[in-house]
């Protein structure tokens, strides 16, 4: 039974089986063509007899194993490599089926590429997810065949392999890399100039061109007879917290990847950055109750933390609550703080509706408001227009861009600080963001 269910029969014997029953039809009317059709029956047998025997004779023809990793970085492409080895004494043609998880709907995975005698041949293929959660592989089918071709030999690899996709730990990687290499303008980040000082002192260092005479320190100066000057840092241990709207209104689209999945690779992106510039962070969701608390820490192991906890943010698709989101802050977070809010709203008035509850967040702590632009607007207001439906809907889109902006102008108002983005600038901007407050001292 174990034979049978392994054993498959390619194109070439359904062709072959057409082209002999042909050949009998036209026996009907030339004689002679009879017995030749028979003999290239026994033939054919004799030929598929043969290949089966060479396919079967070796117990394990094929060797095969697909490398999962722990883990996927949701957004990215990530490579999935297969080793197959062959044990035959020929060269042998294989095709490769690889059951997908279900989330990339891809159904139609074959690769077919042929391995010489007792060899190894590797290759990897690369998928990119588009939502966290989990992802079941199924089986990795090899079939193998020999140089004629009539019969394939299934072999069956790697059943019910289950990978989770977390929070994009290669876009954090990437920058934390740059941060370290300071590369960091390669990605759009921009060193801000600072103005003054920051008040935690660092050192006591000896005076060189170009450094701040007002720092100059008279006492140690005295003491070591050359000028010494009072050397200041980025004040540290600043608690930043990042806070996400998981309501309805995040759920929104844009290059198959939600706001919610943008503002939760961002700020898996961002905490890793502050922390290495030693501050504390901390992170929650809401929506219409308060989730995923995670509570300021310095400590570099917290990032993981972190991921563990945007790995299980996720939406209700309910409208946000901000009054109880106010009410959990002032309760749950004591010190001034960065707040860092990744929110959207598509019109004005729903602003104003939350606006006395992030000018009450604004007066205890340093508030930043995350909105998205919506660059598929912008697509429709460049296009041309052919037609009135066309200058109708161009109408519209403005409108509604421009709306955006004068929420910016209205939160600016009434000093809270805001960054108007569009989704695949997010961590850039955000990143940005916090560098200008911490050279400017606004925390």
């Amino acid at each position: 039974m174990k034979f049978l269910k392994s054993l498959y029969f390619s194109f070439r014997v359904f062709y072959t089986l057409a082209f002999l029953s042909i050949l009998f039809l036209i026996s009907y009317w030339f004689n002679e063509l009879y017995p030749i059709a028979w003999l290239l029956v026994w033939g054919f047998t004799i030929i598929v007899l043969f290949d089966v025997i060479v396919l079967y004779n070796t117990k394990k023809g094929i060797e095969a194993n697909r490398i999962l990793p722990d883990k996927f970085s949701n957004s990215d492409f990530n490579a999935i490599p297969v080793r197959i080895k062959s044990n035959y004494q020929f060269t042998t043609t294989v095709e490769i089926i690889d059951e997908i998880p279900v989330q990339f709907q891809k159904r139609d995975f074959l690769k077919t590429v042929r391995i010489p005698v007792k060899s190894i041949f590797d290759f990897e293929y690369a998928l990119r997810p588009v939502q966290r959660g989990e992802y079941i592989f199924g089986n990795l089918y090899i079939y193998a065949m020999t140089r004629i071709g009539f019969v394939k030999r299934r072999y069956s690899f790697d059943k019910s392999a289950m990978v989770k996709v977390y929070p994009s730990f290669i876009q954090m990687k990437k920058y934390d890399f740059l941060a370290i290499d300071n590369k960091l303008t390669q990605i759009g980040l921009k060193k801000i100039r600072r103005i003054g000082h920051t008040m935690e002192f660092e050192q006591i260092k000896e005076y060189v061109v170009g450094d701040d005479v007002r720092t100059i320190n008279w006492k140690a100066t005295a003491k070591h007879g050359n000028l010494m000057i009072n050397q200041f840092q980025d004040e540290k241990s600043q608690p930043i917290y990042s806070v996400i709207d998981a309501s309805r209104v995040m759920k929104m689209p844009f290059n198959e990847l939600s706001l919610l999945d943008y503002a939760v690779n961002s700020t898996l992106a961002f905490s890793n950055i502050a922390l290495k510039k030693h501050d504390k962070v901390g992170m929650l969701s809401f929506s219409n109750t308060v989730n995923n608390f995670l509570p300021d820490s310095g400590k570099k192991t917290y990032i993981n933390a972190i991921s563990e906890t945007l790995y299980n943010v996720k939406t209700q698709f309910l409208d946000s609550d901000f009054g109880l989101l106010y009410a959990h802050i002032k309760r749950q977070i004591n010190h001034r703080s960065l707040l860092l809010l990744y929110t959207n709203f598509e019109h004005i008035s729903s602003l104003k509706r939350q606006l006395p509850y992030l000018q009450a967040l604004a007066k205890k702590h340093l508030l930043v408001v995350i909105l998205f632009q919506n660059t598929e607007l912008d697509h429709l207001i460049h296009q041309k227009a052919e037609n009135t439906q066309t200058i109708y809907d161009q109408t519209i889109a403005q409108q509604f861009a421009y709306d955006k902006k004068v929420m910016v102008k209205e939160l600016q108002k009434h000093g809270i600080q805001t960054i108007l983005t569009t989704p695949e600038n997010l961590t850039v901007n955000t990143i940005n963001k916090y560098l200008e407050i911490k050279a400017r001292g606004l925390l």
